[in-house]
């Protein structure tokens, strides 16, 4: 039989339309009973359809009723050889998702998937053999004028890293930090009265960056030990202050409340009691 099924496939020309073999087509329970062999009935509905992918086989779709799996269909492969009274047989069944289906993303391998800031306490990154951020400590020779500490001079050849920063590697950097909430068009830039640039908390860097960047020194800022553009701002600058209350004189407090006293002359008391210390003052005279 595997020899006619052989001359069979090599006969079938591949520009052919297919057509499904009616033995095939019609062979639903045989198809079912194939399922049923593997998952309870309770979970295998109604037929939904036949398709062919080869003139010697046929998928045959089930609904599925697990609630777990919505969306989801069961199916059933089967076959038989090119010949007639061919018995039908079973191939493989298989739980396949639909187009509602929920299914799980598409699988990235890890070293894609990781993203900065994944890396924990104790996880260790494969090393890149080619990294277009870093490049070999021998072929940055040329030394750039000045305290330009982005080249490795040339005494270190040999003695020092044996990969340094890129061209590529310092732009994408420069880029990043840009980005970041420590960059200039962060929420705190957009808020702050002065810039990072004019903060004594600022410590300038060494480099080509050092014109861009910096790093802040400031205990109170949310930037603090953390690489800052100097048109960042927060805060904590140390040439600002808060914006004071204006002080305002409270208004007078007038009590109208009526209150009814009486009224006591004192002035004859006091001509009398003045005019009786004069005559006893007299009196202990004579």
């Amino acid at each position: 039989m595997s020899g006619l099924f052989t001359a069979w496939l090599e006969s079938v020309d591949p520009g052919s339309t297919l057509e499904l073999d009616p033995v095939l087509e019609n062979a639903v329970d045989i198809a079912r009973r194939a399922l049923l062999d593997v998952v309870p009935a309770e979970v295998v509905g109604e037929h939904l359809g036949v398709s062919c992918e080869a003139r010697c086989s046929a998928t045959h779709t089930f609904a599925c009723l697990d609630p777990a799996y919505p969306g989801w269909a069961w199916t059933a492969v089967i076959a038989r050889a090119p010949e007639d009274g061919a018995p039908v047989t079973v191939c493989e069944t298989a739980l396949l998702p639909g187009e509602e289906a929920l299914t799980a993303p598409q699988w990235v391998p890890w070293q894609d998937r990781i993203q900065p800031g994944d890396l924990g306490t104790r996880d260790v990154l494969p090393k890149k053999d080619f990294d277009d951020n870093l490049e070999g400590g021998f072929e940055q020779v040329e030394v750039v004028a000045g305290d330009n500490v982005d080249q490795i001079p040339n005494y270190e050849l040999g003695l020092g890293r044996v990969r340094v920063l890129s061209p590529t590697g310092l732009s994408r950097a420069a880029a990043r930090w840009e980005r970041s909430e420590s960059g200039s068009e962060g929420d705190y830039a957009r808020h702050a009265s002065a810039h990072c640039s004019t903060c004594g908390y600022l410590l300038p860097i060494a480099g080509s960056l050092r014109m861009q960047f910096g790093v802040c020194t400031n205990e109170w800022s949310p930037f603090d030990g953390r690489v800052v553009s100097l048109d960042s701002g927060c805060g904590a600058h140390s040439e600002t202050d808060v914006r004071k209350r204006r002080e305002e004189t409270p208004p007078a407090v007038i009590d109208d409340k009526v209150e009814r006293f009486d009224m006591v002359d004192t002035t004859e008391s006091e001509d009398t009691g003045g005019s009786h210390d004069t005559t006893e003052h007299n009196q202990s005279e004579d």
